[in-house]
């Protein structure tokens, strides 16, 4: 019964590309939380993405960054906040183009550092700074992700000492496996994983046990997450 209502719910995202959970409830006449607990097995496979009370395949794309940024604004700039204790003068760092790194950016202090970044946000809030090289990624601009697309990134990278990568996904799914929206910023986001000393994920509680449109790596991969969530209570 599980394993059909699950495929009924893969073929009305498959004619329909995003539906609400209260939809999909009333169609298959069953409760709500039955539907929320299908969407969360799909979601931990890789099959769907979640957002706002609504189920999208996964070809449905990454949400515009403003919309990114309003959601888990306080937790968001909170987390940033605890992630500033990781940088140091002196430092080669890389950030993503997620909006917790804008957040980041935004707080960083204006002294000596090398910032790489494909964030549009973030290369604008960096060139405000005296002190801080600034370093973009160039390439094409994603306007609705508001990023930059490159892929020459590799032949950019030899010539950097990446110290500290800071970095946010789209999800961690039960295994461990980060995810993204798009294919592209998976890709930026797992060569800048094997190239950096370090790592350091940053991702608040509403990320944990979801999947995504393209694989960035494992969590086995990071040296260091900050996060609002309860470790001990996910780990059980």
């Amino acid at each position: 019964m599980k394993h059909a209502r699950q495929q009924a719910i893969l073929q009305l995202l498959t004619n329909q590309h995003s539906i609400t959970t209260l939809a999909l409830a009333a169609q298959l006449n069953v409760s709500v939380e039955t539907i929320r607990r299908d969407l969360n097995a799909l979601q931990t496979e890789g099959k769907i993405v979640r957002r706002h009370g609504r189920a999208s395949t996964l070809h449905d794309g990454g949400e515009p960054f403003r919309t990114r940024l309003k959601s888990h604004y306080a937790d968001k700039a909170d987390i940033a906040r605890h992630a500033l204790n990781w940088v140091e003068p002196g430092m080669t760092l890389a950030l993503d183009a997620s909006s917790t790194c804008f957040h980041l950016a935004r707080q960083l202090p204006d002294i000596p550092l090398t910032v790489l970044t494909n964030s549009l946000p973030v290369c604008q809030e960096m060139a405000r700074r005296e002190h801080i090289e600034l370093i973009c990624s160039g390439g094409r601009l994603a306007r609705t992700e508001r990023c930059y697309v490159n892929p020459a990134l590799a032949s950019l990278l030899k010539s950097l000492e990446i110290d500290l990568f800071i970095f946010s996904c789209e999800g961690v799914d039960a295994r461990g496996d980060m995810w993204d929206s798009t294919r592209h910023n998976a890709a930026f986001k797992a060569q800048l994983l094997r190239r950096a000393q370090q790592s350091l994920l940053l991702i608040d509680k509403s990320k944990f046990y979801r999947a995504s449109e393209a694989k960035i790596g494992n969590l086995s991969q990071v040296t260091q997450m900050v996060t609002d969530a309860n470790i001990d209570a996910l780990q059980r």
